[in-house]
């Protein structure tokens, strides 16, 4: 007990200093908001690919709605009332006007075509006006065309009558006056030529008046003026 009493203590060993540690550029900085961390490129790719097909929706959605504000034009008619026009199994009719129609729970809208000389009035759809042959009155270039073919060698095939009447018949009602005139030309008779039969006066008088009424409104003249040119241009 005494040499434990007597024993010295050793004094306590100094704490070493810490070592400094190097202080990073990093952690140099001042301490304030810590910048937000950057998004992957990988992670923007799909919000920029959402948000394409959103945009496009968006540009249909104006689109139609720009085109329900914007009214429809309408189709400028083919015709105006007034205007003359040839129908191929009637000739030439004048447009009285255009009228709606509502048969059957559809809407039509139809030209008013008036026949003067046989007194009678057709009603052409609109939608039907190719199908049906109805066209303007020929240019001042196919009448003098459809003039040349009077004065051009009689072609008279050597068949039965009954055949060529029915050729006759199809090229008068073609509405196209270089045939019309062909007729005119093939049946035409001089004084000195033998006499026609009946059915060839007919056919010969319908050609003669359906090519004269065209050539009259071309040339603001009347049909009867019109027939004495052409049968002058026959005779020559």
């Amino acid at each position: 007990m005494a040499k434990a009493a007597t024993a010295k203590t050793k004094p306590a060993s100094k704490a070493k200093p810490a070592a400094k540690k190097p202080v990073s550029k990093a952690t140099s900085k001042p301490l304030g908001k810590k910048p937000a961390p950057k998004k992957p490129a990988a992670a923007k790719a799909p919000a920029k690919a959402a948000a394409k097909p959103a945009a496009k929706a968006e540009q249909k959605t104006e689109a139609k709605a720009s085109a329900k504000r914007t009214p429809a034009k309408k189709k400028k008619l083919e015709f105006s009332q007034g205007d003359f026009v040839v129908y191929p199994t009637h000739g030439v009719g004048k447009v009285t006007g255009v009228q709606n129609f509502e048969i059957a729970g559809e809407k039509l809208k139809l030209f008013v075509i008036s026949f003067e000389r046989e007194r009678m009035t057709l009603k052409v759809p609109i939608t039907k006006v190719t199908e049906s042959g109805l066209r303007k009155l020929a240019s001042r270039k196919v009448i003098d065309n459809a003039l040349k073919t009077l004065k051009g060698r009689v072609r008279v095939k050597r068949t039965m009558w009954s055949r060529r009447a029915q050729e006759y018949d199809a090229k008068i009602n073609s509405g196209d006056p270089i045939q019309i005139a062909e007729v005119v030309r093939d049946l035409h008779r001089n004084e000195d030529q033998p006499d026609q039969s009946y059915s060839e006066r007919q056919m010969y008088q319908a050609a003669l008046d359906r090519f004269s009424r065209e050539l009259a409104v071309v040339e603001s003249t009347t049909p009867e003026e019109a027939v004495e040119k052409l049968e002058n241009i026959l005779s020559s």
